[in-house]
C-alpha cells in the first residue's frame, strides 16, 4: 500500500506500517482497529500499538460514529479517523502568465487560496517572489502560517526531475530554464518543497478529484499555449528516466515540416499550439487575440474559429492515437484552456482516436476535465502530491507526526 523501500531499520518498518494505517483510514473513513488490521494485513496487536502512537501524536482521533459493521466484534473499540487539522498542505502552480496557491487540510478540504498574474517580462526571481506572496495570502485566509505546512507542492512548466528540482526543456528562453526550483523555493519558504511538472500535477488532480479516480491506466492531455500529456500506468504517475516524459507537443507529425524552436521539425505544437491557432485566426480576430478570446468567439458561434478548433481536435486526436496504441489507456481526460472550447474540439479528437486506435476494445473513453482552468488546476494537483507524500516518504510522515503533536499542544493551551 506504500512505496516505502523494503528492508531498512526497525524505525523505517514502523513508519511504513503507520503509513499503511493512515492511508487506509484516510481512504476508507472512520474504521475500527479490527477492520484496519484486516485491511492492512497486520496483527491487531501491531495495529493497536500504531494507532495508540498516532492518537497520541494527534494525527488520528476517535470518531463519535459507532455504527459497527457485522464483521467487527465488541472488542474492536471506537472508530478512528484522520485528524484533518493535524497539518496543512500547500500547493503552488505556475504557468507562463499566472500563479495559483492553495492551502488544504489533511482530508483535502480547502482552507484558503490566492492568485497572481505574471507578466512576460517577469524573470525567475520575480516569479518566485509572486509565488511566495500568493502562498502567504492563501495561508492568511486559512488563518495560519507556514509552520503549519506539511510541505508545499510547486508546479512549473518544463522537464523536471523531482529529486533534483532543476528545470530543463527545449526552450531555453523560459524564465525558469536551468534554475534549481527546488532549492530556490525551499530557501524562500523554509518548509519542505516538492517540485513537479505542472501538467503532471494536473494529472494527479484528475486522479484524486476528477473523473480519473480509481483509473489505473490514464492519459491526461493538456491543450493550451503548448501541448503535453500526463501518463498514469498501473496506478503510478510516469515521469520517465529523468522527468522528461509527456512532451506531446514536440512529437514530430511531419518530418519535412517547418522547423520548431525546440530543434525538431514538424512538431505537433506548430499545428495545435496556442500560437499556431492565433496565427490562423489573425485575419478574423486580430493580432492581439488571446486563447480566452478564441474560446469566447467559438462559444458565440464564430464559424471560422470553430473550424480551426475542429482542425486542432482532429490533429491532436490522430497524434494521441499513436500514444494510445503504445500505452493502451482506459481513459483520456482533456484539459487546458483551448480544450475549454468543449465539443467543437473534443468531437473531432474522439473521431481521430476512433479512426486510428488499434486497441482490442477500440478507442478509450474521452472526457473533458472538470477542474478549474489555468494555474489553479495544477495547484489542486500540488495539494494531491503533498498529501500522497506521507505514504511514500518517511521524512514526510515524521514531519506529520511532529506537526500533529504541535497541534495537540496548541489545543491544550487554548482550552
Amino acid at each position: 500500500m506504500t512505496s516505502y523501500p523494503p528492508g531498512g531499520s526497525l524505525r523505517t518498518l514502523r513508519l511504513s506500517n503507520a503509513a499503511a494505517v493512515l492511508r487506509t483510514v484516510a481512504e476508507a473513513g472512520p474504521l475500527h482497529r479490527a477492520e484496519i488490521a484486516r485491511r492492512v494485513e497486520l496483527s491487531r496487536t501491531t495495529v493497536t500499538t500504531i494507532t495508540r502512537e498516532l492518537l497520541e501524536s494527534g494525527v488520528l482521533v476517535e470518531s463519535l460514529d459507532d455504527n459497527r459493521g457485522p464483521e467487527v466484534d465488541g472488542r474492536a473499540g471506537e472508530h478512528l479517523m484522520l485528524t484533518p487539522t493535524a497539518a496543512w498542505a500547500g500547493g503552488v502552480n505556475m504557468t507562463l502568465d499566472g500563479v495559483a496557491a492553495r492551502v488544504h487540510d489533511l482530508a483535502g478540504g480547502e482552507l484558503g487560496s490566492a492568485q497572481r498574474d505574471l507578466a512576460p517580462t517577469d524573470d525567475g526571481e520575480r516569479r518566485a517572489e509572486l509565488a511566495t506572496e500568493a502562498l502567504d495570502e492563501a495561508l492568511e485566509r486559512a488563518g495560519g502560517h507556514r509552520d503549519r505546512l506539511l510541505a508545499v507542492g510547486f508546479g512549473l512548466p518544463g522537464q523536471i526531475d523531482p529529486s533534483e528540482g532543476v528545470v530543463h526543456g527545449a526552450l531555453d528562453d523560459q524564465p525558469w530554464h536551468g534554475v534549481n526550483a527546488l532549492a530556490v523555493m525551499s530557501n524562500r519558504l523554509g518548509v519542505p518543497v516538492l517540485v513537479e511538472n505542472n501538467v503532471r500535477l494536473e494529472t494527479l488532480a484528475e486522479c484524486r478529484w476528477g473523473d480519473a479516480r480509481d483509473v489505473e491506466n490514464l492519459i491526461y492531455v493538456h491543450i493550451s499555449s503548448g501541448l503535453a500529456i500526463g501518463i498514469v500506468i498501473a496506478g503510478q504517475l510516469h515521469r520517465g528516466a529523468d522527468g522528461g516524459a509527456g512532451e506531446f507537443g514536440h512529437v514530430s507529425i511531419d518530418i519535412e515540416g517547418p522547423a520548431c524552436r525546440c530543434g525538431n521539425r514538424g512538431c505537433l505544437v506548430l499545428k495545435a499550439g496556442g500560437t499556431a491557432v492565433g496565427r490562423r485566426l489573425r485575419e478574423v480576430l486580430g493580432d492581439s487575440a488571446k486563447l480566452s478570446d478564441i474560446v469566447a468567439a467559438s462559444a458565440a458561434g464564430n464559424r471560422a474559429v470553430r473550424n480551426v478548433l475542429a482542425d486542432v481536435g482532429g490533429v491532436v486526436g490522430r497524434g494521441l492515437a499513436s500514444i494510445c496504441n503504445l500505452l493502451n489507456p482506459e481513459l483520456v481526460v482533456v484539459g487546458g484552456q483551448t480544450a475549454s472550447a468543449g465539443d467543437v474540439l473534443l468531437e473531432p479528437l474522439r473521431d481521430g482516436l476512433v479512426r486510428h486506435t488499434l486497441a482490442p476494445r477500440g478507442a478509450p473513453k474521452v472526457v473533458p476535465s472538470l477542474l478549474p482552468a489555468g494555474a489553479d488546476a495544477g495547484a489542486w494537483g500540488a495539494i494531491a502530491l503533498v498529501l500522497a507524500s506521507v505514504y511514500s516518504s518517511p521524512a514526510a510522515l515524521e514531519r506529520l507526526l511532529e506537526l500533529g503533536a504541535a497541534s495537540v499542544e496548541r489545543r491544550a493551551h487554548s482550552s
